[in-house]
């Protein structure tokens, strides 16, 4: 495992101007199933998307727009950035076309997967994302169940998570690395990071069992970690509230997934979820 070909950093793109922030596309990703693309647009800007062959989850990061999907223009976005409430964002099954018109500056993480499967588009607002806690005392965090499994959609897994600064997040360590289905399934995940202040960080250490010692990746603000195998636990710099994006999509539409058996015994001690939960609320 190697900490370079799991990070990767967003583009230094001036706050008043329009671009791309981060590109992934799986070849220079080097991995099986997912590309990702963040976008921010300027007033006015305009942005289509058009999936074919593919699969698209579009998350509205911050800012408002107006979406055609074919069924006329849709209002979308309320949030600020992402610690300002809950999110936007758009299901764009195969062989379908939408169309982004930015109202405010606004920022839109793109993520596709190759699929033929026919399904219905949705725009999800924040009314009907699911938002609960998980985890107890220092290791306490907030979720986001965007797209859940149950969400109608053939491979995509959408979820935000929000981490207090000083706390630990996906723990007790967890892996989908094996199809091994009902137990574990194999699937590529994304970590798209958003940090509350600009000096702050996030650490993410990925390892396996038969590399304990593993690699630890310094996280900052619109960088992502591609995981691709192993445990990948994650601590929010002390005084640094963080958010994550999670996608994720591999050999099954589940989070069926192993813990790392030296961890789990955490969850006899860790008590109740920090009081500072949750980040944002409907």
């Amino acid at each position: 495992m190697s900490a370079a070909n799991v990070l990767f950093s967003s583009a230094p793109i001036p706050a008043e101007q329009a671009g791309t922030l981060l590109d992934l596309p799986r070849h220079k990703a080097n991995w099986k199933w997912m590309d990702f693309v963040v976008r921010r647009l300027q007033p006015g800007d305009t942005l289509r998307v058009t999936t074919l062959k593919e699969e698209a989850a579009l998350v509205i990061l911050g800012g408002t727009c107006v979406i055609d999907w074919g069924q006329g223009q849709v209002a979308a976005g309320k949030r600020k950035n992402v610690f300002d409430g809950l999110p936007y964002s758009l299901y764009l099954p195969a062989f379908h076309e939408a169309v982004f018109t930015a109202q405010s500056v606004c920022e839109i993480a793109e993520c596709r997967v190759a699929t033929e499967a026919r399904h219905e588009p949705k725009l999800i607002t924040p009314d009907e994302v699911e938002t609960g806690l998980r985890g107890g005392s220092n290791i306490s965090r907030q979720i986001v169940n965007v797209m859940p499994p149950a969400f109608a959609a053939d491979r995509l897994v959408v979820i935000e998570v929000y981490t207090p600064g000083g706390n630990w997040s996906s723990f007790p360590p967890h892996k989908h690395d094996t199809h091994n289905p009902p137990h574990e399934v194999e699937l590529d995940e994304i970590y798209y990071y958003r940090i509350a202040r600009p000096s702050g960080f996030a650490l993410q250490h990925l390892y396996t069992d038969q590399d304990q010692r593993g690699d630890t990746v310094k996280a900052m603000d619109g960088d992502a970690v591609l995981v691709r195998r192993g445990y990948h636990p994650v601590v929010a710099g002390p005084g640094y509230d963080v958010y994550y994006l999670n996608i994720l999509a591999g050999s099954a539409r589940s989070l069926a997934m192993t813990e790392d058996p030296q961890q789990t015994w955490i969850r006899s001690v860790w008590g109740q979820p920090d009081a500072r939960l949750p980040l944002v609320a409907k």
